[in-house]
């Protein structure tokens, strides 16, 4: 760009040309500047340089992007340099379809995606041509629609035809208000009997029946991504109330927690670092386990100066930890504000993945990966370890553990400390799809206290089940019902549910819930 920019006459040209087979966006950063005079020529004592005036009031070299500081003496002397009218011209075309060049294949689908959605006849010889050169399948997907689509505007009868059928084989849900305006123009010329209008109300049901196949699908994963959130949140509530009979009502602070650690240790990464650096990418891998340390070391606390005084008295249990929610709470806007703080998502964790035209965000995914891992941590550490032993001989008989040389005492308190930890996890994973505030945690605490009981107390089985099953239910009715009246019909279930089976899913027989 800068031999462009300094070039004239053919040479100018030549380059052009030359730059219509790239496809790096730095070409169109460059000539913007250009176009818009924020490109200088500077007389120094080592020759001609060609200056950007960047948004960050700095001079860099057009050829390197390295700074330059220019004294202000040195800034009057500055010339700017402004793209003449030929340029411009010569150059729209190669900016508007420098996408389709570029490197990344998911550039290339939103350039084609644009392009045909514009209708512009200009744009057809450029998907043309990339579609004969395109190496990637979806890529060349996303330009054969966006072909299809272009020439429903500017295509002859036949060839809108034929783009009418291409486009019901795509099932192609962007196309579909184009199809539609085709279909009304055919009507109001009085050929609604016509192959055309024939063909277009075909492809209208069938991209309508793709659609309510989409939503569904969209509708199930949804809410097997509720229910990992749900199960990661509640699978610590299931564990503390399970073994100890603990009603713990600071358990959506414990997620907080998870939220603000993530927060913290992103601001350390971004400022050791900086937002764009590759190791800003390892922040969230980073805050997953100390947010788990963080509120296991803060549970472990809670127990041995508070918790441990309240077994067996769940009234004053849950009036305590309420107390310590609200604590907690105000701690949180002392300490970070009462406005939400905001997380950002790793580079890694953008996008969606597509199968079969259905998409699904990577965050999601990871979601139901964490959740997965715990289940199947829990299950190693309950069934393998010396640890999950002692927990399970507590639940079943407190005294009779105690008799058997079992350290009760050490054993709640790791317990609790687990809870408190696994709620943090959920803590984390949700500021990714979330803001982090004090209130974060209570708005899942009421649906986690709903996965534990319906999932029977202490079953961790059960509340996994329970978990996916009401974000299942939840998520299929918020599209018919609503959200509010989709929660109430949810609740409304559960409570049904429990009149028949008042002890969940699977009730368990264990003397410690009895005492």
């Amino acid at each position: 760009m800068s031999e462009l920019i300094l070039a004239t006459g053919d040479e100018q040209a030549a380059l052009i040309e030359e730059i219509a087979n790239y496809g790096d966006p730095v070409i169109a950063e460059i000539y913007e500047a250009w176009r818009t005079g924020g490109v200088y020529t500077f007389e120094s004592d080592t020759g001609l340089q060609l200056l950007q005036f960047t948004e960050l009031q700095e001079w860099v070299l057009v050829s390197t992007g390295e700074v330059v500081p220019l004294s202000e003496a040195d800034a009057d002397r500055v010339e700017k340099e402004r793209a003449s009218r030929s340029v411009r011209k010569s150059m729209k075309s190669i900016i508007d379809t420098l996408g389709l060049k570029a490197e990344d294949a998911n550039v290339r689908i939103d350039s084609a995606i644009k392009m045909g959605r514009s209708q512009k006849m200009e744009f057809v010889p450029a998907l043309e041509a990339r579609l004969l050169v395109e190496p990637s399948k979806e890529v060349k997907q996303a330009i054969e629609e966006a072909l299809a689509i272009s020439l429903l505007e500017n295509g002859d009868a036949e060839q809108k035809l034929a783009a009418v059928k291409d486009l019901t084989k795509m099932k192609s849900i962007a196309a579909r208000g184009f199809i539609e305006k085709v279909l009304q123009a055919e009507r109001d010329a009085a050929r609604a009997q016509g192959p055309l209008a024939l063909a277009s109300a075909n492809a209208l049901l069938v991209i309508e029946e793709h659609v309510k196949i989409m939503e569904f699908l969209g509708s199930f994963f949804r809410g097997f991504s509720t229910g990992s959130v749900l199960l990661i949140v509640s699978f610590g509530l299931a564990i503390t109330f399970g073994l100890m009979g603990i009603i713990n009502m600071a358990h959506g602070e414990f997620v907080a927690i998870g939220g603000y650690t993530t927060y913290m240790v992103q601001t350390f990464f971004m400022n050791q670092w900086g937002l764009s650096s590759e190791a800003f990418g390892w922040y969230f891998v980073v805050s997953l386990p100390l947010s788990f340390l963080m509120a296991a070391g803060i549970g472990l606390l809670l127990e041995k100066t508070i918790i441990r005084f309240l077994y067996r008295r769940p009234l004053e249990s849950l009036l305590c930890t309420w107390g310590i929610s609200m604590v907690m709470q105000q701690g949180f806007r002392l300490i970070f504000g009462a406005a939400n703080v905001q997380v950002n998502n790793p580079t890694w964790l953008m996008g969606n993945l597509s199968v079969g035209g259905f998409s699904m965000s990577y965050t999601r995914l990871f979601i139901m990966f964490v959740a997965l891992l715990v289940v199947l941590l829990t299950w190693l550490l309950l069934r393998k370890t010396n640890l999950g032993l002692h927990i399970r001989a507590v639940m079943q008989n407190r005294s009779m553990a105690s008799s058997l040389g079992i350290p009760v005492a050490r054993v709640n308190s790791m317990t609790f400390a687990l809870g408190c930890g696994l709620a943090a996890l959920g803590g984390s994973v949700l500021s990714q799809i979330g803001n982090v505030g004090p209130l974060m945690g209570q708005q899942y605490i009421v649906d986690s206290f709903m996965v534990v009981v319906i999932g029977s107390v202490g079953n961790l089985l059960g509340a996994g089940i329970s978990a996916m099953g009401i974000g299942f239910v939840d998520q299929l009715l918020q599209p018919s019902l609503g959200p509010v009246m989709g929660k109430i019909t949810v609740f409304f279930v559960i409570i049904l549910f429990l009149q028949w089976r008042p002890g969940g899913l699977f009730p368990t027989r264990s003397r410690s819930l009895d005492d």
